[in-house]
């Protein structure tokens, strides 16, 4: 009866094993997101959902506006989700107000059609999203990185009295005075009859997938064999709308669009860029302080495209030492008036 029992008590015991080691195997897809789900837990994030009309965002925050700080609205890059941000997030202030989107079409965001892709088409979703939660009740900082910072600034540019300031991360948009490893390839690839070749960040294989990480990191992560399948997996049945997405992004009417509006944005600025990126070239961060002298550029040294990634906690600290400056500012600047 004793053996029974233990025999029992050991296949019990043994079951969550078997169906972790089973789900590892064959879905690792699924254990990523649950991964994440695990770590929004932790940092104290709440998945929410708004909506204008018919039209769903899908998003987290944390805290509640109104604090010493602005709020932050961060909005992420191409192919991604609002999940990147979240090593950024673990080194940021509990107390801070901050509302993560998943930009139009990505992840639980509502996913249409062209028009919503297109720079103008995110900037104009984006303002929608911002009427639907009560962001513009109160003057907030905005983050984008690369597509997201290109969305970001022609954001700043049409909506200004939204914003108390503005980071931008590697951000896409402009013209570059040197043309990058990524934009050599882009530029190949347009000159190509084979319109099926692989896009270098929309990869279909294991090997295009490492290939796309070096390609965005200066040091990239050594990640075991089943979180790169866990990775592609949850990136391969998403790939045509990438490809439409990035046709959008990368064509006439949204390819420059940064560069276009950059004599619009009045809202302080930082530029914050990884030294080696290979993505869009730092030479971009020269562009900008051109056209507006008085932002704040920082160059982040062994970094690539993903700052976000590489250097989590420097990306904080910047930021927050970015718009914690902005507000001794606007207090001196009060005090005066």
């Amino acid at each position: 009866m004793e053996y029974r029992c233990l025999m029992l008590a050991g296949g019990v015991l043994l079951l969550p094993v078997l169906v972790f080691v089973t789900s590892l195997l064959f879905w690792p897809g699924a254990l990523l997101k649950a991964y994440n789900w695990y770590w929004r837990r932790r940092l104290g994030l709440a998945v929410r959902y708004s909506y204008s009309g018919s039209y769903r965002f899908c998003y987290f925050s944390r805290g509640t506006p109104g604090g010493a700080t602005p709020s932050l609205l961060m909005l992420h890059g191409f192919s991604a989700t609002k999940d990147m941000w979240l090593p950024v997030i673990n080194f940021l202030p509990k107390e801070q107000h901050l509302v993560c989107v998943d930009m139009p079409g990505h992840e639980g965001t509502s996913r249409t059609g062209p028009e919503d892709y297109s720079i103008q088409g995110q900037v104009s979703r984006i303002h929608q999203f911002v009427q639907s939660v009560g962001l513009h009740d109160r003057p907030f900082h905005l983050v984008g990185t690369s597509m997201g910072g290109n969305v970001a600034g022609v954001y700043a540019a049409r909506y200004p009295s939204d914003l108390s300031g503005l980071t931008l991360v590697c951000p896409a948009g402009l013209v570059y005075p040197t043309e990058s490893k990524f934009i050599t390839r882009l530029r190949e690839l347009e000159q190509s009859a084979n319109q099926e070749e692989s896009i270098p960040l929309i990869p279909r294989t294991p090997r295009e997938l490492d290939a796309m990480l070096k390609l965005c990191c200066h040091t990239p992560p050594r990640l075991p064999h089943l979180v790169l399948r866990g990775l592609l997996a949850n990136r391969l049945r998403n790939n045509d709308f990438y490809r439409e997405v990035f046709m959008e992004i990368v064509g006439e009417k949204s390819r420059h669009s940064l560069q276009d509006h950059l004599d619009r944005i009045t809202a302080p600025l930082q530029v914050v860029w990884g030294k080696q990126d290979q993505v869009l070239d730092v030479s971009g961060a020269a562009v900008i302080q051109t056209a507006l002298p008085r932002s704040q550029v920082e160059l982040v040294d062994s970094c690539g495209h993903s700052v976000v990634l590489e250097r989590p906690r420097k990306m904080a600290k910047v930021l927050m030492d970015f718009v914690s400056a902005q507000e001794v500012c606007n207090a001196k600047s009060k005090k005066l008036s």
